[in-house]
């Protein structure tokens, strides 16, 4: 059964947060985040969308966390 509603770039963004090795999670979170990229140029034009966008967002929100916390990224928002 598929739980994605965009899984175009939702499932990219799943196997990056199931990932537990370091090195594995820096190219899973390259390969999501590409995925979004390119889901955002087909929307960009597009008058709906709403609610996509509003889960790319949580999902980039998702991504700065996994940088910051697991990857030791700095957090450049909350500067």
């Amino acid at each position: 059964m598929n739980h994605l509603k965009y899984p175009e770039w939702q499932k990219p963004y799943e196997q990056a947060l199931l990932e537990v090795d370091r090195e594995k999670l820096k190219q899973k979170l390259l390969k999501a985040e590409s995925a979004i990229f390119l889901r955002l140029q087909q929307l960009v034009n597009s008058s709906d969308g709403h609610a996509e966008r509003q889960a790319i967002d949580d999902a980039l929100s998702g991504i700065r966390v996994l940088k910051t916390q697991q990857l030791d990224y700095p957090d450049w928002k909350s500067q």
